[in-house]
């Protein structure tokens, strides 16, 4: 389960990038999470992945 709080999910997605995951679709592959669940709830606090860092900025 990910977080749902979108701040906390922020943190959450971009440290398992960082640490675990070279791209947000191998990231959502393995933990089975629609990729647009993630970018939708991230938009709404005005963040978007950034494919070049791998990361929500």
């Amino acid at each position: 389960m990910i977080p749902q709080d979108p701040a906390m999910l922020l943190s959450y997605i971009n440290l398992k990038l960082r640490d675990y995951y070279a791209t947000l679709d191998a990231l959502c592959d393995d933990m089975d999470i629609e990729r647009s669940e993630i970018e939708d709830k991230l938009s709404t606090i005005d963040y978007h992945y950034d494919k070049e860092k791998n990361r929500f900025v």
